[in-house]
């Protein structure tokens, strides 16, 4: 199937327009009860383990927690859901694309929805025994950096650049839809959790190290398939695309310039 970036534009944009907006909420308002699940949460070290368990989920509602790890999953995620969102519209016909994009999306959510208890519960857990040291952090950065160069990393990775094929009618288009949504988020929580979970546990800059570890995701999407193996996965690919930029750009100058040089 061809299509041109008018296609691609019509799933890319509003994704887009979904991250930034969250993204200039969390901004906006990295005070507010949104976000405090993010933030530093405060416990005396002298009180017992109960009381101070209670004023953390005092400070931090299961509300609260909830719309804060949703808003960091929409700003940090959703640029990587362009590919599989354009093929699951290139591949539904027009009467049914709405609809099959939002039970992608669906089923994407209900394998992150758990995980972010999961994540949620970890987070909780550092902040009530060490809510102002970044040594759960450091020993964290550790873990990602293992599972960034392990080869079970490049297996999900690459899992997340298969698209398979989907039904065109009834139930069945329904049910593959729903179905590629939730495998492609299996792949995709192995790929990134630990990433996602640093964050959370830093007691301050939770935003910056989210806008971080974001742009690294984002980049290590771009990477072509290869076979498993020990090897850092990061900026490369953006790194290239931006030299090769930068390349074009300067040659560009250059040529334009050539004129007014040969003439004087």
């Amino acid at each position: 199937m061809t299509y041109d970036g008018r296609d691609v534009a019509r799933v890319r944009n509003p994704v887009l327009i979904v991250s930034a907006l969250t993204w200039i909420l969390l901004l906006a308002a990295p005070g507010s009860m949104v976000t405090l699940a993010h933030c530093a949460a405060t416990s005396s070290g002298a009180m017992p383990l109960r009381a101070s368990f209670q004023m953390l989920l005092a400070m931090n509602s299961l509300a609260s927690l909830a719309v804060g790890w949703a808003l960091m999953l929409a700003a940090m995620m959703s640029p990587v859901l362009i590919a599989p969102l354009n093929h699951v519209r290139l591949r539904s016909f027009t009467n049914r694309r709405a609809r099959s994009m939002m039970l992608f999306v669906a089923g994407y959510a209900a394998i992150w929805i758990p995980l972010g208890g999961a994540l949620l519960a970890i987070e909780l857990g550092v902040k009530l025994y060490a809510p102002e040291l970044y040594l759960p952090a450091a020993g964290l950065v550790l873990v990602a950096l293992v599972w960034q160069c392990s080869p079970i990393k490049r297996r999900c990775l690459n899992r997340c650049h298969a698209h398979t094929e989907l039904a065109a009618f009834g139930a069945a288009a329904d049910f593959d839809a729903l179905r590629f949504g939730m495998t492609h988020g299996i792949w995709c929580a192995g790929s990134c959790w630990a990433l996602m979970l640093f964050p959370m546990v830093l007691p301050r800059g939770h935003v910056v190290a989210m806008a971080a570890v974001a742009v690294l995701i984002f980049s290590e999407r771009l990477e072509r398939p290869t076979a498993p193996c020990w090897r850092w996965r990061g900026l490369g690919k953006v790194i290239r695309i931006g030299v090769a930029q930068a390349r074009m750009r300067a040659h560009a100058l250059q040529i334009s310039r050539a004129p007014f040089s040969s003439s004087a």
